[in-house]
């Protein structure tokens, strides 16, 4: 069995990552995966979240998928994410910031608010903050 499966993360806007892994563990629909080299075929909503990479040296690379779907085959691994980011490039303020705008807007309770849409952003921002937090550990 080898040791290492190609994985790519490819948003709407572009390929974000290519190459070899160890590993992929990502926040399925149904729950945590940790996908390896030989892992059985499957197709999986993902939820917004951190995607953490571990590469063929043993490094860890963390990015930031705001949903989408990973598709486990077996030479490949693909996540096809709406939104994805480098954790490294996230901004911990402005997703403070929406995360804040979200829960007033929510908080307002008018008639004209897309509940359904604040409330998914709230959940991406949570998502977010959630990722950046993943980077702070990685990093001590």
């Amino acid at each position: 069995m080898a040791s290492t499966v190609f994985c790519s993360i490819v948003s709407a806007e572009e390929e974000i990552f290519s190459g070899q892994v160890g590993m992929v563990v990502v926040s399925g629909t149904i729950g945590e995966l940790g996908i390896m080299p030989g892992h059985t075929p499957l197709l999986s909503g993902i939820k917004p979240g951190p995607v953490r990479l571990i590469l063929e040296d043993g490094e860890e690379e963390v990015f930031f998928a705001s949903g989408g779907y990973v598709e486990v085959q077996p030479s490949a691994i693909t996540i096809l994410a709406d939104t994805a980011l480098r954790a490294d490039d996230l901004d911990e303020a402005a997703a403070l910031e929406a995360r804040q705008k979200a829960e007033k807007e929510l908080a307002d309770q008018r008639a004209d608010i897309d509940f359904a849409r604040v409330a998914a952003d709230l959940q991406e921002q949570a998502a977010m903050l959630r990722t950046i937090q993943k980077m702070r550990e990685r990093k001590r």
